[in-house]
C-alpha cells in the first residue's frame, strides 16, 4: 500500500543534498612548492655563513617575505577556492580579501561545456563552463574529473526539470478564478 501524502503535489519537497565538494587541481601548487623549497635550500645553504649578524637576518627577513609571496599566497588562493554541487544548485566560492558567492539553480536551466588543455587532458581535469540563460557564466577552474562533473551537472539537470514537470502536472489553476476579463499594462 502506497502512501497518499507521497503521491500528492504538496508533498514537501526532498531536502537539498551535497553532491560534491570541489577545489581547482592541486597541480596550481606546483610552481608555488617548489620556489618553497628552493628558497628553504638557499637559506639553509646560505644561514649563518654570512660575514655580519645583520646580513644574516636581512637573509631570514627575505627568505620569510619570498615565502609569503609566493608559496602561502597561492595556497591561500587556492584554499579559498570552492564548489559545491548540490541536489538544488552549484555554489562557487572564491576570495582571499573580498568574498564572493555565486549560485546556480539545477532549475532553471543551463548549459554545461569543458574545456580543456592538452596538460588538463592528461590529468583528466578541466574548466566546467555553465552558462545560464540569464547571460550568467560561471567557471569551475581546474576541476579534477570534469568529465564526470560535466555528466553530473546534465543529470541534475533533468532531474530538476523532471521534478518541475511532475509540480506542473499537479497544480492546475480552476479557470474560474481568473475571471473573463485581462488587464493591460500600458507601462505609462
Amino acid at each position: 500500500m502506497t502512501n497518499p501524502a507521497s503521491t500528492s503535489p504538496t508533498a514537501p519537497a526532498s531536502p537539498e543534498v551535497v553532491v560534491a565538494r570541489l577545489r581547482p587541481h592541486a597541480r596550481a601548487l606546483f610552481w608555488p612548492t617548489l620556489f618553497l623549497i628552493a628558497v628553504c635550500g638557499v637559506t639553509g645553504y646560505y644561514s649563518g655563513s654570512l660575514a655580519e649578524p645583520w646580513q644574516n637576518t636581512l637573509l631570514l627577513a627575505g627568505a620569510a617575505a619570498v615565502t609569503a609571496l609566493l608559496w602561502l599566497l597561492p595556497l591561500v588562493s587556492w584554499l579559498t577556492r570552492r564548489y559545491t554541487i548540490t541536489t538544488r544548485r552549484i555554489i562557487l566560492v572564491h576570495g582571499i580579501f573580498v568574498h564572493t558567492r555565486q549560485e546556480v539553480l539545477h532549475s532553471r536551466g543551463y548549459d554545461v561545456s569543458v574545456r580543456r588543455t592538452w596538460l588538463q587532458s592528461l590529468m583528466r581535469s578541466g574548466t566546467v563552463r555553465i552558462t545560464s540563460g540569464g547571460g550568467t557564466v560561471l567557471q569551475l577552474q581546474d576541476v579534477p574529473g570534469a568529465a564526470l562533473v560535466q555528466q553530473a551537472l546534465q543529470d541534475l539537470t533533468e532531474q530538476a526539470r523532471a521534478a518541475q514537470a511532475r509540480s506542473a502536472q499537479g497544480f492546475r489553476p480552476d479557470p474560474s478564478a481568473l475571471g473573463d476579463e485581462t488587464a493591460f499594462w500600458t507601462g505609462r
